[in-house]
Parts: structure tokens; C-alpha cells; sequence
């Protein structure tokens, strides 16, 4: 069965996640390059994630955070208000 398409929100976090990356990266003077080498990563795997093309998983972040020397939640924070839920993702969570 193929995965669901991501929603737009869903790629827009991508494409802010990016953004941190690259912030984070270039305050600690690293080329696309020398962070896939740290993180064990190839530069086109890191380059997709930095540009929001691709939905790495979770180790794969803990790598890039631990090669960058910041921790993990400094590259997926957001920033401002939270959409409301609605439907499903409204009910209270046990």
C-alpha cells in the first residue's frame, strides 16, 4: 500500500525544518559536505532533507544534530501559534 501524500503543513515543516538545519550548519562554519561525512550521511541525502525534499528519519536527525554540536530540539522547534486540531486530532490524548 503506498504511503499518503504529505499535507501541505506536513511540507512546509519540512521546508522550515530545512531552513533550521541550514542556520544551524552555517553557524558552525560546516560545508553540506563535511556534515554527511559527521553525521554518516551521504550529501544528497543531506542536501534533500535541507531543502525539505525528503523526510528523514528520526536517527537520521538525532545524527545531523549531534554532527552540527546542537541538540535535536534546536532543528525542529516551531516558532508562533499552533493550528487548532480539528477532527481526529482534537480528542484528548490519554
Amino acid at each position: 500500500m503506498p504511503s499518503p501524500r504529505p499535507t501541505e503543513r506536513v511540507l512546509a515543516r519540512r521546508r522550515e525544518i530545512g531552513d533550521q538545519l541550514r542556520a544551524a550548519r552555517l553557524h558552525a562554519n560546516l560545508t553540506q559536505e563535511r556534515l554527511a561525512l559527521r553525521a554518516g550521511i551521504t550529501l544528497g541525502q543531506y542536501s534533500r532533507i535541507e531543502q525539505g525534499h525528503s523526510s528523514p528519519l528520526l536517527d537520521t536527525l538525532i545524527r545531523i544534530a549531534d554532527a552540527i554540536g546542537v541538540p535535536l530540539s534546536h532543528l525542529v522547534r516551531e516558532e508562533g501559534p499552533r493550528p487548532t486540531p480539528t477532527g481526529d486530532d482534537a480528542r484528548p490524548r490519554p
